[in-house]
């Protein structure tokens, strides 16, 4: 199996790198002042596979509810982290039959059937903050770093075999990491409480699927595209 294609590794080294520097920061510049927020992110969820046999077969709404903190080390950049209940999913047909060990059995899907996977996962994003000063009422804001997940619901969906809500925890790992990026406006309704607007790309690095048996030496990757509201204070 392979998790991480090498043209990325210098990627995800480099977010590594700046939650680093993030975190040493945060510990010398300790006296700065916090800020908590709430949000709830209607999204698309998607995958993406790295070889041809088997393909995306569509997107599905997802949604990401969360909490989050932030500690300025500076007066425009501080260090974001939080926690947030993700659910999404995607669909994948393969141009083989595919065996899945799901209700204790294995189960043949056809060549070109759907197999809808639904995940719901408890992310704690880790990353870097960097603001503008407030322009009138307005702040605009970009937040980057990594989010490491755990997967506490996998199900498995196959129309074409009857099958619906079956546990997925053969076929789908539990532990998961992506790299994502939010850009946005805050809107200051006065002292430190403001309304955040924005958009987030979110991109799994390590393959989300087992690849059990016979079943195609691929990497899934699982994609989120979310529109965020949200609440500082």
């Amino acid at each position: 199996m392979r998790i991480l294609k090498s043209g990325k590794i210098s990627i995800n080294k480099t977010f590594v790198l700046i939650i680093f520097l993030v975190a040493a920061a945060t510990t010398v510049h300790g006296q700065q002042r916090i800020a908590f927020g709430i949000h709830a992110d209607p999204a698309i969820s998607w995958f993406s596979t790295d070889i041809n046999e088997v393909k995306n077969n569509g997107s599905r709404p997802a949604f990401n509810f969360g909490l989050t903190y932030n500690r300025y080390f500076a007066p425009n950049y501080s260090f974001s982290t939080g926690i947030s209940l993700i659910s999404a999913g995607g669909k994948l047909i393969s141009n083989d039959t595919t065996y899945l060990n799901i209700s204790n059995s294995r189960s043949a899907v056809m060549p070109n059937n759907t197999i809808l996977y639904k995940l719901q996962y408890l992310a704690i994003p880790v990353g870097l903050k960097l603001q503008t000063n407030q322009i009138g009422y307005f702040t605009f804001f970009a937040d980057l770093g990594l989010v490491p997940k755990l997967a506490i619901n996998r199900k498995i969906n196959v129309p074409s075999l009857g099958i619906s809500g079956e546990k997925g925890s053969n076929e789908l790992r539990m532990v998961n990491m992506s790299y994502h990026i939010t850009g946005g406006i805050e809107y200051s309704l006065g002292g430190t409480t403001s309304l955040v607007f924005g958009i987030d790309f979110d991109n799994n690095f390590l393959d989300i699927t087992k690849d059990n048996g016979n079943q195609p030496d691929d990497r899934v990757s699982h994609k989120l595209f979310s529109f965020r509201f949200g609440v500082n204070f």
